[in-house]
């Protein structure tokens, strides 16, 4: 369990980080403001769903998705 715990911590770090780039690329770029919302509202909506997915993979729940094995 404690080897599934350290692949959820590192899964989250690196799905953390690479929203964080989304966000900053998005705030970057010059888009009009409702499309701008709209992409980042699918990137916190799909974050949270992998975030789900891994929670749940590692309680022992099987998703049908073809997530990273957490072992």
């Amino acid at each position: 369990m404690i080897p599934a715990l350290i692949n959820l911590i590192i899964y989250l770090l690196v799905a953390g980080i690479l929203i964080w780039l989304v966000l900053y690329v998005v705030d970057a770029i010059p888009i009009p403001d409702p499309l701008n919302r709209i992409i980042k509202l699918v990137v916190v909506v799909l974050a949270c769903l992998i975030v789900i997915l891994l929670l749940l993979q590692v309680l022992g729940v099987g998703t049908g998705m073809s997530l990273p094995t957490l072992k």
